[in-house]
Parts: C-alpha cells; sequence; structure tokens
C-alpha cells in the first residue's frame, strides 16, 4: 500500500493559495484515477480526509490532513499507525519556495527547508525516510540569481496568498504535472518518475 499525503491548509479561506498545492495535486489524482464513484471521506478519529483507489493491484491511500500545516505529522501519524504503512511507502506532497514555479523534484529523506508542514511529519515519525514530492512555488528573477526563501520579505504571507495571474497557467500545469509524475511512480517505479520529472 501507498500513502500518498498532500499538504496543505483545510477551510475555504485556503482553498486557492499556493501553500494548499498539495492538496490540489492529490484532489487531482484522485479525479484522474479514482474511480468516479471514490470521493473524499472525513475520518475524525485520523483527522484526515481519506480516499482510496487501486492501481496495478496495489491499494493507493490518499490523505488530506485537516490538522492545518503545522501540525500536518499528528495526522499523517495517525494515518500510517492506522494502516501500518512503513515510512518508505509515504509520499509527500507539497509546495516549495526554494524551488521556481513550476518546477518539481522529487527526492528521499533530507532536510525540511524550512517547510513547517514537513518539519511537522519529520517530528511526529521520529525520521526524515519518506519520499517527498517539492513543487515549486517560488520566483526566478533571473538566470544569475536563484531562487531562495531569503528572497521574501514575508515568507508565510506569501505562501498563503492566491496565485497572481500570470501565475495561474504555469500553476495549473505543474498540477497536472505534479499528477503525472506521481502516476508514473505508482505505474514504473519512482526512480522513472525522478528521471522524467526532476527538473534539472
Amino acid at each position: 500500500m501507498k500513502l500518498i499525503v498532500g499538504l496543505g491548509n483545510p477551510g475555504e479561506k485556503y482553498e486557492n493559495t499556493r501553500h494548499n498545492l498539495g492538496f490540489l495535486v492529490i484532489d487531482h489524482l484522485l479525479k484522474h484515477l479514482g474511480d468516479s464513484k471514490v470521493d473524499w471521506d472525513h475520518a475524525s478519529k485520523l483527522k484526515s480526509d481519506i480516499a482510496t483507489f487501486t492501481l496495478k493491484e496495489e491499494k493507493v491511500l490518499l490523505v488530506k490532513p485537516q490538522t492545518h500545516m503545522n501540525n500536518s505529522g499528528m495526522a499523517v501519524q495517525l494515518v500510517k499507525d492506522f494502516y501500518k504503512i512503513e515510512s518508505e511507502d509515504l509520499w509527500v506532497v507539497y509546495d516549495e519556495l526554494d524551488l521556481p514555479l513550476g518546477s518539481i523534484k522529487i527526492r528521499f529523506g533530507g532536510a525540511a527547508a524550512g517547510h513547517h508542514g514537513v518539519e511537522s511529519i519529520m517530528e511526529a515519525l521520529g525520521t526524515d525516510k519518506f519520499w517527498r514530492y517539492r513543487l515549486g512555488i517560488g520566483v526566478t528573477h533571473d538566470k544569475t540569481h536563484p531562487v531562495g526563501r531569503h528572497d521574501f520579505h514575508d515568507a508565510k504571507e506569501y505562501v498563503l496568498d492566491t496565485f497572481h495571474s500570470g501565475e495561474v497557467g504555469k500553476a495549473r500545469e505543474l498540477v497536472k504535472k505534479g499528477t503525472d509524475a506521481l502516476q508514473m511512480a505508482l505505474e514504473k517505479g519512482i526512480e522513472v518518475a525522478m528521471n522524467r520529472f526532476n527538473t534539472k
């Protein structure tokens, strides 16, 4: 079984913010790969919205924590323990300020790079050994000036804002690309997806 967690904040006011990119991608994945009758169920004891489907005879569990971003680890641990899923089968999908908008980096383990949702998961699980699908929401000023968290006067305000009109097309494409990366990883293996989608 694969556990795919999209990170975001619950509630209507956060729906289309940059920080909810993880929610948007797994919503799209469910529509794309799930049975038309399958929808999100609210599992209050697990503090999550959960949906499942089967692909290539493997059960896939999609999760949107309903704890708010900074406490994502609580929900992830509850779901992981309830379904007895190994950390190596946990894939976390989230927005990444240190990557330019439209880019993807898939990697295993490592630091949280300032992302509070990932920090919360690492703290709750006591390990960094899980897969991350990092979806770029940052800005590249020019080729010689790499994107970075330090470029933003108020990173919290930026991630909790919606995509600007000039970014909407790229953001929509990134949701599709993130969905395609997850599908390829499920169907052909995560290494194949890394080779295909990781931004050089």
